[in-house]
């Protein structure tokens, strides 16, 4: 990787890192954390990767879901199992519309830092800096908890630690075998309007692996009718822990960041000569890149190009993020920039972000109908410029909160202060989340046969 360095993105103008008071403890705790093992390895990010060019072919879809931002007070096993659980739910939801494998990737595992749009916000006429996640500082109103303490990361990376040992475990260890569906409902979901639809698929499941048992098919002799791939993956944006957290492999020479397997780029920090996108291009993993009204299309094509010299598929995943009445404006001319390009990338859309709002009751929160319709919307577009939208990013949890409005339980915004947990931003809950993959999955199916038949076509 010509001139680049492990430190190289220090030499270029960075947005949205804290200025530690003190330095020296902030370089004593990261010179620790380069001695602790490395959380994801080598040949997981490559299998990633792989799973990933299947994608840009049109032979997968791709789902990333989880947190906004986790955090240190909502860290329990039941949370961690239950957002797993509604992955697997939106998964096989969409794995039956569209018949195709599903990549499942969580916000998970070390998603902590948030830019946020001010620096500093003001309670009761009184001004600290902003909350910037619980890696960095604390959501308390003082002081003494909004100043950036660098041991912070100390247990980011103990929690995200603990978080992939409990999804490696669910994921390898049979808690995902097909058999086992019914074993994935929440008790919230079974009182949901969702409730009938999911039982009819699972009746479904059961008897299509009924004949394939009659068959001889079993998960005794086929492990993924028992395993699931489960990937990690947060914003890279606080670089000095990404730096401390990226390995040489020793059989190739490449370098990782260990931290997690996926990392994106956010809307607010792709500059091309900025230092997040100079940290990028030198790591293997897949970079996603978030797209949002201000980016153009000539700029998203030089960072893909920046990160990804060499056009491979699986290395770059572009997120759109517009809003559901901007789609139509500024989506088209990017997919037309990147094919003018020639570039391959991964197209999925993130429709939690650009519909933000605020609620008569002043919480932020994201219309449940907004949300679906940005995806509609999305798909639309992508038909009708003859390319295939092959993921979907969203803001969820497996608890049963109130942050988003709408949906077939009609959350009100008057519903919004009874569970409103989010340290950040609102998250659709577990049922809002399988509603959404339901009320997509004819959208799934027809980008599905789309794709499928353009393939043909070229071959």
């Amino acid at each position: 990787m010509k001139n680049w360095k492990l430190n190289s993105w220090r030499k270029y103008p960075v947005k949205h890192i804290p200025e530690y008071p003190d330095k020296k403890e902030l370089d004593q705790v990261l010179s620790k954390i380069k001695t602790f093992p490395p959380l994801v390895f080598a040949g997981e990010t490559r299998h990633l990767k792989q799973q990933l060019a299947d994608v840009v072919d049109g032979k997968a879809f791709l789902l990333q879901g989880g947190d906004c931002a986790e955090s240190f007070a909502e860290f329990h096993p039941d949370n961690i199992r239950d957002t797993f659980k509604v992955i697997l739910q939106m998964s096989l939801v969409l794995t039956y519309s569209a018949s195709l494998p599903v990549v499942k990737l969580g916000r998970i595992a070390g998603q902590f830092s948030k830019p946020r749009s001010a620096p500093t916000e003001i309670q009761g006429g009184k001004e600290l800096p902003s909350y910037l996640g619980d890696n960095i500082n604390a959501i308390d109103f003082t002081e003494k908890a909004r100043r950036p303490d660098p041991k912070r990361l100390f247990k980011a990376y103990s929690q995200s630690a603990s978080t992939l040992n409990i999804l490696r475990a669910f994921s390898k260890g049979g808690f995902a075998d097909l058999n086992k569906v019914h074993l994935w409902n929440l008790d919230y979901i079974k009182k949901s309007p969702q409730a009938k639809k999911f039982k009819e698929l699972e009746d479904k499941i059961a008897d299509a692996l009924g004949f394939m048992e009659a068959c001889g098919i079993t998960s005794d002799f086929n492990n993924r009718l028992y395993t699931v791939n489960f990937w990690t993956s947060h914003e890279a944006l606080l670089l000095p822990f990404e730096e401390a957290m990226t390995r040489t492999d020793s059989t190739t020479g490449e370098n990782h960041d260990t931290s997690a397997h996926f990392v994106w780029i956010g809307d607010r920090t792709r500059q091309i000569d900025g230092g997040h996108v100079e940290f990028c291009r030198g790591i293997e993993n897949p970079i996603g890149i978030k797209c949002g009204p201000t980016s153009k299309p000539d700029e998203i094509a030089k960072i893909c190009e920046t990160i990804n010299p060499k056009n491979e598929k699986g290395k770059i995943t572009l997120i759109s993020r517009y809003g559901h009445k901007n789609v139509e404006k500024f989506l088209p001319k990017l997919i037309r920039g990147i094919k003018k390009e020639g570039l391959n990338v991964v197209w999925s859309c993130d429709p939690m972000h650009g519909n933000t709002v605020k609620s008569t009751t002043g919480f932020k929160t994201r219309p449940f109908n907004d949300v679906v319709n940005e995806v509609k919307n999305v798909f639309a577009v992508h038909q009708a410029e003859g390319s295939y939208a092959g993921g979907l990013h969203v803001e969820m949890t497996g608890q049963d909160v109130t942050e988003c409005t709408g949906g077939a339980r009609k959350i009100s915004d008057a519903d919004l202060s009874s569970r409103y947990h989010t340290h950040c931003d609102p998250r659709l809950n577990s049922d809002q989340a399988l509603e959404l993959a339901f009320l997509i999955s004819d959208e799934i199916k027809k980008n599905s046969s789309y794709s499928k038949n353009a393939i043909q076509a070229a071959s």
